[in-house]
């Protein structure tokens, strides 16, 4: 066979039986390998400021393209270069707040979900394997802007700022369940910081510990976009 023909073979061999290292992995090792690789991608110089490249394949090169800078006014240029400074740490540690069953009841009645495991506290008692009833999954992230003190008109973590977007959740996961009255609080460690058009786009990974537990009862990234 020729050199050619060889090659050729491999590459059609590829795009037919295309290998990905991560579906050997378990889930919860894919998990944190896929936060591993997003990390180190967002370590890369920030896009080098706010000039974003990316490559092209071209007459079988690889060729860099750089699109348009995005223009930042001063106060977001301000926050954007401060807050590069602390990828990587963790930049903000709530206070403690108690779960209570009015709390979870309320959350029930307002999502109609009232599932026993939440809300029959006899029958949790009896058939739960917890001996007691949960919160839901979706109260502890409905609690993630308090619990991070982004609701807080007093003391705003971006000043300046006319407007934050919450604008989704990555990797979201909840390890352990909060137990009707336990005490939670949040930890948000900084990862990313993107220029977007008229403002940053800031990507957090927040852990909420439950007190006396060692395991979190929830962590996911939160990606919100801030304005000026």
């Amino acid at each position: 066979m020729k050199k050619f023909d060889i090659q050729k073979y491999k590459i059609e061999f590829m795009e037919k039986f295309p290998f990905d290292f991560s579906t050997w992995m378990s889930p919860t090792i894919r998990d944190y390998y896929s936060l591993c690789i997003k990390r180190a991608h967002s370590n890369r110089e920030q896009f080098r400021l706010w000039v974003k490249e990316y490559s092209i394949l071209k007459d079988g090169k690889t060729i860099n393209v750089a699109q348009k800078p995005v223009n930042l006014s001063p106060e977001a240029r301000e926050l954007f270069l401060t807050l590069r400074a602390q990828i990587g740490e963790e930049v903000h540690v709530g206070d403690w707040l108690a779960i209570e069953q009015t709390r979870i009841d309320q959350f029930a009645h307002v999502t109609e979900d009232k599932q026993w495991l939440h809300t029959d506290v006899q029958r949790a008692k009896k058939e739960s394997p917890f001996k007691t009833t949960i919160a839901h999954g979706f109260l502890t992230l409905s609690l993630l802007p308090y619990l991070t003190d982004s609701v807080d008109p007093e003391k705003s973590p971006y000043p300046g700022a006319k407007m934050t977007i919450n604008y989704g959740l990555n990797q979201v996961r909840f390890p352990y369940p909060i137990k009707t009255g336990s005490v939670v609080r949040a930890h948000s460690r900084l990862i990313k910081v993107t220029p977007i058009k008229r403002g940053l786009e800031i990507e957090k990974e927040i852990s909420v510990e439950i007190k006396n537990t060692r395991r979190p009862a929830c962590v996911a990234v939160s990606v919100v976009r801030v304005y000026f």
